[in-house]
């Protein structure tokens, strides 16, 4: 999988007519790292990259249950007057307003996210129950910028980041892999986040705004903050209203526009909670259908030959 391969195939995708930049494991580009809010998990021994319609789980049960934690409301008032009937029939509508699409989104397979190995230092991803990798030495990557025009938003350059894998024990079978949605992305921030990446697995798993090795896991906290979680937008709303109020030295600080933001959040906040909630659940049920050869590999006590060995060795 060259880098030869990759030119080939971009210059096949392209065209020619579009800005683009070949990336490796052992060259900087430049950029400062950052992340771009695709990042799941950041552990000692893998990164986890969202991938797919998955990082959007949780919202049908979210919107539902929400509606339903209103007839919950009336369901107590109902109770409260003494008519038990109609209290049950809406706490019944409630619960199964929450329950039936919360089993539907948990129990349907969540797209497994893209691993970035730091142990054996290689790359997983898995497509319709086939398993693709790349050995991060020498990994083929690739950043290049491409517009979009649509009758509302004009003329909008986004930039993609790709990977070349192929799938284990074929390969002769080659994919491109982007790694997170291109949408409103240039081609300096593409760079930035493969920064992140090359921070993490020849520097990390812990680095500062650098890239350099640190025993500290600070910068690394402060990018995963970057990533929208739906249950944080009341945190997030009363932290920039105590902001405010220090600024202002807690005199004259709530306005209008600052009272209905918290207003709106904690609206919207149970809603939040029980998406991230579904979430997550769905998440700890999808890590379990990752093949043995992976999930050996994610352990602290695991193998640390790639599968790039194994192949080499099962042709020997």
């Amino acid at each position: 999988m060259s880098s030869q391969t990759l030119r080939t195939l971009l210059a096949d995708k392209l065209g020619g007519n579009s800005q683009s930049t070949i990336l490796s494991a052992d060259q900087s580009t430049g950029q400062q790292p950052m992340t771009l809010g695709d990042i799941e998990e950041h552990t000692e021994n893998y990164l986890a990259l969202e991938n797919g319609e998955g990082k959007y789980r949780g919202m049908l049960t979210g919107a539902f249950g929400f509606a339903g934690l209103f007839f919950v409301f009336l369901s107590i008032v109902f109770w409260l007057d003494g008519r038990a009937q109609s209290a049950i029939e809406n706490l019944l509508l409630g619960f199964g307003l929450f329950l039936i699409p919360f089993l539907w989104e948990v129990l349907r397979p969540l797209p497994l996210p893209i691993l970035f190995n730091r142990r054996t230092r290689e790359l997983y991803f898995e497509q319709d129950g086939e398993l693709y990798h790349s050995p991060w030495d020498g990994i083929a990557a690739a950043a290049y910028e491409f517009h979009m025009v649509g009758p509302y938003t004009g003329g909008m350059r986004n930039a993609a980041l790709e990977v070349l894998v192929h799938r284990f024990n074929h390969p002769e079978e080659q994919m491109l892999l982007s790694l997170g949605l291109p949408m409103g992305k240039s081609l300096d921030l593409q760079e930035s986040f493969w920064e992140y990446l090359r921070s993490y697995m020849n520097n990390g798993p812990w680095f500062d705004e650098q890239g350099n090795n640190s025993a500290s896991d600070a910068f690394a906290k402060s990018q995963l903050e970057i990533r929208y979680r739906a249950g944080q937008g009341l945190p997030f709303a009363w932290q920039r209203l105590q902001e405010k109020r220090q600024a202002a030295g807690g005199k004259n600080y709530l306005d209008y526009s600052s009272a209905m933001m918290v207003f709106g959040a904690a609206l919207m906040h149970p809603m939040g909670v029980i998406q991230e909630f579904t979430y997550n659940i769905a998440k700890r049920r999808a890590r379990n259908r990752w093949p043995d050869v992976v999930m050996e590999r994610l352990r602290e006590d695991g193998p640390t030959t790639r599968l790039i060995d194994l192949e080499q060795e099962r042709n020997v």
